[in-house]
C-alpha cells in the first residue's frame, strides 16, 4: 500500500483507510478525504511541503504530516 505523500503528481487515486486518531483524523474526514474517496495529486511544492490535491471538486493543500496518514491505492 502507498499513502498519500507518496503518490507522484498527476495520479488519481482512491482512499482505502485513513490513520491516526482523534482531532488529526477528523481533520481530515472534515476536508472531504474519506474512504472511496477518489484524489487528484496537483503539484507538491519543490522540498514536498505542502503536496496540492483536487477532492470532490476543490483544491486543498496538505501537510506530509498529514498526507502520510491517508493510505492510498
Amino acid at each position: 500500500m502507498m499513502t498519500l505523500k507518496e503518490a507522484k503528481c498527476g495520479q488519481t487515486v482512491r482512499v482505502v483507510k485513513i490513520h491516526g486518531e482523534g482531532a488529526v483524523k477528523r481533520r481530515i474526514m472534515d476536508m472531504g478525504i474519506t474512504k472511496n474517496t477518489q484524489v487528484y495529486i496537483r503539484k507538491a511544492a519543490p522540498l514536498g511541503d505542502p503536496v496540492e490535491v483536487t477532492v470532490r471538486g476543490y483544491e486543498l493543500s496538505l501537510r506530509k504530516a498529514d498526507a502520510q496518514m491517508v493510505e492510498v491505492q
